[in-house]
């Protein structure tokens, strides 16, 4: 990490829990730039713009959505397992708990079928809207498996968190520019269908550039992809989430938060370190998400982040709903053929449709709604 991370409050004196509109003076930790050095990237939403939009939301709240059935990307969505009545029946448990807006994951070999996707893709849209929940999709993904393939996806490795989940394109695509076409006729595929659709919120452009060994390598295409999505002109926030606070990606993480509409983020953390978080991005004067959270052995849970979330006026979406195929209650180096994890690391319901831990689907609705 370097000096200007590492020890923040040698340039945050000043700095304020006030509201994004009014920006503390002082250089942001993470730019380096003085808070009214707003320099415009690829014809962003100015701070105005943003934050009136923000303004006319409700507090966005939710969960990562992978439906139980669903190993990876690819059979969320292909023809023969998308399956809409388990995702109405999970649909059904986030709003149980209040949530009111879903980030769900497409993935650039899903273009194969263009009309396949898209009308999927607005029969989820569409039984979202009816239980009152807004979408945020996320088109290109940065992390794990650097393969994959269309048609009938392999088996879950047991006891293997995430073990089949699909990097979105693969590394090889990534740096190619040769194959970007193809790419690009996808994004700007999903967003001209979509882009004044009021049922999604916020296009998630990338998902952590850089994870795998990337870094910034992935820079030039998550560049490319911000200005395939700007030149469609959708009527909805572009953002792209910093997940990796370290000098390595301090690059990247700058072209994040300079290119990205509102500002969006990972914390799987302590919550200790989150006000200094939140303090920080505040300095940039726009309307922040935390896109996920919650990984219950790291101190990263509802009872610690969501009441901080919610004080802060700062969007929260939790990794995980419904224990599925993707294994996800299995922590990240859990090893093959691992038992029932006692601690489970993400997700709130078993498949059946009951609570992992009652007493914590309690304290969220208590926390949303009140009762």
């Amino acid at each position: 990490m370097d000096d200007m991370l590492r020890n923040p409050d040698d340039h945050e004196a000043s700095i304020s829990l006030g509201s994004a509109s009014a920006p503390a003076a002082g250089p942001n930790p993470f730019t380096g730039l003085p808070s009214e050095d707003d320099p415009l990237r690829v014809g962003r939403w100015t701070r105005e713009h943003i934050t009136d939009w923000y303004a006319r939301q409700p507090w966005l709240v939710g969960c990562n959505f992978v439906p139980s059935y669903a190993v990876n990307q690819l059979e969320m969505w292909q023809t023969d397992t998308f399956d809409i009545e388990c995702i109405e029946r999970e649909l059904d448990l986030a709003g149980s708990l209040g949530f009111n807006a879903v980030r769900v994951f497409l993935h650039d070999l899903l273009w194969t079928d263009p009309e396949l996707l898209l009308g999927h893709f607005d029969r989820f849209l569409e039984v979202a809207h009816a239980r009152g929940i807004g979408v945020m999709p996320v088109l290109l993904e940065g992390v794990w498996n650097n393969y994959a393939y269309p048609g009938p996806q392999p088996e879950p490795i047991p006891g293997v968190h995430n073990s089949r989940w699909l990097q979105s394109p693969i590394a090889k695509a990534a740096v190619d520019p040769a194959q970007w076409p193809r790419l690009e006729d996808y994004v700007s595929g999903v967003l001209d269908r979509f882009a004044d659709d009021d049922r999604v919120l916020v296009w998630d452009v990338y998902n952590e550039p850089g994870n795998e060994g990337m870094i910034t390598n992935a820079l030039p295409l998550l560049d490319a992809a911000l200005r395939w999505a700007r030149s469609i002109g959708v009527s909805q926030p572009l953002t792209s989430g910093i997940w990796e606070i370290t000098a390595a990606f301090s690059e990247l993480n700058r072209f994040q938060l300079l290119a990205s509409d509102l500002i969006s983020f990972h914390h799987y953390g302590d919550v200790t370190d989150i006000d200094w978080l939140i303090r920080s991005l505040r300095l940039l004067g726009r309307p922040m998400l935390c896109t996920e959270y919650m990984a219950r052995p790291f101190g990263s849970t509802f009872e610690s982040h969501l009441p901080v979330l919610q004080a802060e006026g700062v969007g929260a979406f939790n990794w995980g709903l419904v224990q599925g195929r993707t294994q996800t209650h299995y922590a990240w180096d859990s090893p093959r053929s691992a038992g029932e994890p006692e601690l489970w690391f993400h997700d709130i319901f078993r498949e059946d449709g009951s609570p992992y831990d009652a007493d914590e689907v309690a304290f969220i609705r208590k926390t949303i709604i009140g009762d």
